[in-house]
């Protein structure tokens, strides 16, 4: 399979929709199939989640694009990624930013993701194992902060490791059926924005789901 092609379809694709240039060229960068279960490489380049095991997904290129558009990135920022899976997200916000900060809940995900990006020859980014507190208090401020799991709510934790002014991108509703949120932190009151409906796998731990 020629993968270039496909992955150059893909971008193409995404480009009706997506405007950022940043974003669409770190994903025309990375091999999205290095990311993929070997069984499933010939779908690396569809539109769609793929599963990796663990019950864990691989998002959707078009869904990956649009949060991270979202975060206005700009070159000089430290993001934090909550749900490394298989490290592609990882990828491409390693490609745009200064300093990646993400952490993974399950080790044997983690593991994976790591080998695959020192490969790829990514230096400029930390993976941790989560914790039982949300995201990574230790490297906090953020610039910003994406989630790619669902939770209950906006977690007061994750925001609290945000910048004034910092973005997150986060996933919000039941289980099952979730609505993508844009929550910029501002010193009074925090503001929200709608992306439009979303789904994916639940985020565990405290201020989310408990399992």
């Amino acid at each position: 399979m020629d993968y270039e092609a496909a992955r150059a379809r893909l971008i193409r694709q995404l480009s009706t929709e997506i405007k950022d240039k940043r974003v669409l060229a770190a994903m025309l960068r990375i091999p999205r199939e290095r990311f993929v279960p070997e069984e499933n490489r010939h779908l690396a380049y569809e539109d769609r989640p793929l599963p990796i095991g663990w019950e864990q997904t691989i998002s959707q290129p078009y869904i990956i694009a649009l949060m991270t558009e979202a975060l206005e990135l700009i070159g000089d920022e430290k993001v934090l990624e909550i749900g490394t899976g298989s490290g592609y997200q990882t990828a491409i916000l390693a490609e745009l930013v200064l300093k990646v900060v993400t952490v993974e809940r399950v080790p044997s995900l983690a593991k994976a993701a790591r080998t695959i990006l020192e490969n790829l020859g990514y230096h400029n980014i930390e993976i941790h194992l989560a914790e039982e507190t949300l995201g990574w208090k230790r490297g906090a401020p953020y610039n910003a902060i994406i989630v790619t799991a669902g939770a209950p709510s906006v977690p007061d934790d994750l925001v609290s490791q945000l910048v004034i002014g910092g973005r997150m991108i986060i996933p919000v509703g039941s289980r099952y059926i979730q609505e993508l949120c844009k929550v910029t932190r501002r010193k009074d009151r925090n503001v929200v924005k709608n992306l439009g409906g979303c789904r994916f796998v639940s985020l565990i731990g405290k201020n989310a789901w408990e399992n």
